[in-house]
């Protein structure tokens, strides 16, 4: 896993996670907004890392390598965590394994475990991965319809297309398979006290059992639903706005 970094020379550290079929560069415009105050954190995500020939491995064991990284750079301290999608189960299972001090969080529409029995999850999985492998041979506008997101302009198509073009088919498959089926700790519990759940206005319906799972394990999270925007299309297409709301999280 290769960790970017951006304002080394500030002390609040603020990690952001990527959601699936982007790359780490997904926060390109968030970056200048937010590098002359944080140091920020940004993993290129195995299996989505284009200088790194890998494949997506699992929520848990991803969850871990970040945390080791973290630890043995010293950067136990984390001012503010955010996942967007993919990138919120991988908080989800952070702030679950409780191996670092965050003070705040950020799940954006993160895919939470479905309560379901194992053959129906993997018949999701199995439709999930077809929806992706058909962007993958040329339907790259299957995922304004798969994903609840924003219109996709002509460049982004083109970015999509380039991404699904570098990624595997068994990335494609562990995604959704283990952010549907990640596991947690029995005793779920977080030292973390300031966590909130976003919800992009077009995804309410899609986020209803994930908002129900995250208000199960982390009862104090602050639900908040994110007004004329898709799934994954605050960073991306709002940047600023992004920017309001992470610092608003950060001061509690």
């Amino acid at each position: 896993m290769t960790l970017h970094e951006f304002g080394k020379v500030n002390s609040r550290v603020v990690v952001l996670i990527h959601p699936s079929v982007v790359m780490w560069d997904y926060f390109e415009y968030v970056i200048p907004l937010m590098e002359e105050k944080y140091h920020l954190i940004i993993p290129a995500i195995p299996g989505y890392d284009p200088d790194v020939k890998s494949d997506f491995t699992s929520v848990e064991e991803i969850a871990k390598n970040l945390e080791d990284k973290l630890i043995e750079k010293g950067l136990t301290d984390v001012t503010c965590i955010y996942g967007c999608s993919m990138g919120g189960s991988i908080v989800t299972r952070i702030l679950a394994d409780n191996r670092l001090h965050i003070r705040n969080a950020v799940i954006d529409g993160g895919i939470t475990p479905y309560q379901l029995p194992r053959f129906i999850t993997r018949l999701i999985a199995v439709r999930d991965f077809l929806m992706i492998s058909a962007g993958k041979i040329g339907g790259t506008k299957l995922l304004e319809k798969a994903f609840s997101t924003d219109e996709l302009s002509e460049e982004d198509v083109k970015y999509a297309a380039k991404v699904l073009d570098m990624i595997s088919a068994r990335t494609i498959w562990n995604t959704f398979d283990s952010c549907n089926n990640y596991s947690m700790p029995a005793d779920v519990h977080t030292e973390c006290l300031n966590i909130e759940y976003w919800v992009a206005e077009k995804e309410v319906h899609d986020r209803r059992w994930d908002v129900a799972y995250i208000r199960k394990i982390f009862p104090h999270t602050v639900f908040r639903k994110i007004d004329n925007v898709g799934h994954g299309g605050l960073a991306p297409f709002n940047p600023e706005k992004f920017v309001r709301g992470l610092e608003s999280v950060c001061r509690g």
